[in-house]
């Protein structure tokens, strides 16, 4: 796999001369920044531009396995270790031999596993669970959160003996809205993708689509633009997304009635008016406080957590990194609102 960190911000920029200047190395590396704003891409790049590109590169979600589970997925299992163990496994630091681990949202870690971790990063070996045997590993670690994890650490939520073992170089990524100037590139980026990925015709954005993309705030962030994208490729007739089709898709959810196959916007919408809340204009807010179908504050939350959860399929864990919360928030959201059904 080729990754590449696309943009021409001056952010963008200066992550490329930090991530050349640190991947020779093989000093853990801890990635902060918010859900969706290209964390595990960096921690990609990295990888592939250091002298373990040709070995593997292992992902980990710490949010989805608590327990035992979780150990043997990271540290492997002998055969018999727990009911159902019929064979032996490597776990993740195993399979990974030679490469990269790379631990995504490691501040969901549970404190057990957290004790488990630093002995390993420390003694650079790990131990199956059901074997009392120590097994060499020689791995690169990267880490990555959307937590504040130094907070943690002194609070005594995360092990402030393992941030700093992970901590040794620290990128953080800022959110998408922050650079508007990577916008147009990242949307052609992504529309690329999808034409050599999954067979899409080549799309174009207008320029009044791009307008519009780069004015939006993107709670998302890069993962939003990428699903959104998809979403006018898969909804646009003709080769150029148009202003009214984006628009559509952003702002109401869903894309106009009729997608248009123009190879440009209607000339009223050609500059569309900048995105902005209602409290960026005290003129309009004044115009509306007496309005009883405006929208509250609740009721949008409502429809901004059910339309991500329609964008990602009701997968709760991706659902809370898109919007920047923890899942036991999520959780508790979607029960408030009556949104889904729970599991307990």
């Amino acid at each position: 796999m080729n990754t590449v960190l696309t943009g021409s911000s001056s952010w963008t920029e200066q992550l490329r001369a930090n991530v050349r200047r640190v991947a020779p190395h093989d000093a853990s590396v801890l990635i902060t920044g918010p859900s969706g704003s290209g964390k595990g891409v960096i921690a990609r790049q990295i990888h592939e531009m250091s002298h373990r590109a040709e070995e593997p590169f292992v992902s980990v979600d710490c949010t989805t396995i608590v327990g035992s589970l979780f150990y043997s997925q990271l540290f492997g299992h002998v055969r018999g270790a727990f009911t159902g163990a019929d064979c032996q496994t490597l776990g993740c630091f195993r399979a990974a031999e030679g490469g990269t681990v790379f631990l995504d949202e490691v501040g969901d870690l549970e404190p057990s596993i957290q004790s488990k971790l630093l002995k390993v990063l420390q003694e650079r070996q790990v131990t199956p669970l059901g074997s009392d045997q120590a097994i060499p590993i020689n791995v690169r670690v990267i880490a990555a959160t959307n937590r504040d994890l130094e907070a943690d650490a002194q609070s005594g939520r995360f092990r402030q003996d393992l941030f700093y073992r992970l901590n040794v170089v620290h990128l953080a990524a800022i959110p998408l809205c922050q650079r508007p100037d990577d916008i147009d590139q990242l949307a052609d980026h992504f529309l690329q993708q999808l034409a050599d990925r999954q067979g899409l015709p080549r799309k174009t954005l207008s320029a009044g689509a791009i307008e519009l993309l780069r004015t939006m705030p993107w709670p998302g962030n890069v993962r939003q633009l990428e699903h959104a994208m998809e979403q006018a490729a898969i909804y646009c007739d003709g080769p150029v997304i148009d202003l009214r089709l984006v628009r559509g898709l952003l702002e109401g959810g869903s894309a106009p009635p009729i997608a248009s196959d123009s190879h440009r916007d209607p000339p009223e919408e050609e500059s569309p008016a900048p995105w902005r809340s209602p409290s960026e204009d005290d003129a309009l807010s004044s115009s509306v406080a007496g309005d009883t179908a405006w929208k509250t504050l609740e009721h949008l939350e409502r429809e901004h957590i059910r339309s991500t959860m329609e964008m990602t399929g009701n997968n709760q864990s991706k659902t809370a990194r898109m919007l920047g919360i923890s899942r036991q928030t999520l959780i508790r959201k979607i029960k408030k609102n009556n949104l889904l059904p729970v599991s307990p």
